[in-house]
């Protein structure tokens, strides 16, 4: 099967990749990560979370933070958006996307949102339709779509029916994720087919955990089948509070590597992209979570 000859990246590190970080990282180290990402190539950046800072305190700057950033041309910033309060957060930022999100596992959506598959995407109509009116973008993150920390396995047509709710509700294009790093190039394909009864493959981006060291396995699995747009996150940062031992999105150092190797285009500047993992990382006190990027700072010396 012939692959894309092109893939465009959202970088999630800024807002997926620090969430969970116990340290408070300053606003300004924010700001600045998503210009060394802008500055690297990427057209698409995850920037922050307009939730309640009482459940997500390292998101409390978000305002400040989409107010620091200088936006380029042509760069979509996103932001992740819970509920209508939160929404209204988040306009008053004028981002170019919102994201909202639901798990094809009941007892994820439980323990993360504190509701069901179906109550979620009630919640999250009315927040679609607002930023449709806003003419503002809007993405679903599709979460657990071949594994669950507390249901294991999860089926396809779980996905499906997840993905069905989103198209119902007006959500434009989604993300496949592997929430927590277990999948295999042949659960994630049948999840993205799953996926594909109700979105087209241009409206499809893959989101792979590396837990298990398959998440290149399953980018390649997906580009296989003609997925073209992918989130990873600088350095490698990251994980999922709700999943004990579940690592990081796979590293954006990683992936660019591999998709050059293929002959992908990206429009990324993998050695600038290193040079923003230091960055952040450094910030963090420790090094990247990047084995692309270890070999490429051993190599400079």
């Amino acid at each position: 099967m012939k692959l894309p000859s092109r893939v465009q990246l959202i970088d999630v590190g800024p807002r997926d990749g620090l969430q969970n970080e116990k340290q408070p990282v300053p606003a300004a180290v924010k700001i600045e990560l998503v210009q060394r990402l802008q500055g690297a190539g990427l057209k698409e950046i995850e920037v922050t979370s307009f939730v309640s800072p009482r459940w997500v305190p390292q998101m409390a700057d978000n305002a400040e933070v989409m107010a620091g950033i200088t936006r380029q041309p042509g760069v979509r910033y996103s932001v992740l958006v819970p509920n209508l309060k939160g929404w209204e957060a988040a306009a008053r930022s004028r981002p170019d996307e919102i994201v909202v999100f639901g798990a094809a596992s009941e007892a994820f959506s439980q323990k993360n949102i504190n509701c069901s598959i179906a109550e979620s995407i009630e919640r999250f109509a009315p927040v679609v339709e607002a930023a449709l009116a806003a003419g503002i973008g809007v993405r679903g993150a599709m979460s657990c779509t071949v594994g669950c920390p507390y249901e294991g396995e999860v089926s396809p047509e779980r996905v499906a029916m997840l993905a069905r709710l989103m198209k119902g509700i007006g959500v434009q294009r989604v993300d496949v994720a592997d929430t927590i790093g277990t999948g295999t190039p042949r659960k994630v394909q049948r999840a993205i087919e799953a996926t594909l009864t109700h979105f087209d493959i241009d409206d499809i981006s893959g989101h792979f955990h590396d837990t298990y060291g398959q998440a290149l396995s399953n980018t390649y699995a997906a580009l296989e089948m003609g997925v073209w747009n992918f989130q990873s996150s600088v350095a490698g940062l990251g994980g999922c509070p709700y999943a004990r031992g579940a690592t990081g999105n796979v590293a954006t150092e990683d992936l660019v590597y591999l998709l050059q190797g293929l002959g992908i285009e990206t429009g990324v500047d993998l050695e600038l992209l290193v040079d923003a993992g230091v960055f952040i990382s450094a910030a963090l006190g420790r090094k990247p979570n990047s084995r692309v990027a270890t070999a490429i700072l051993n190599k400079r010396g």
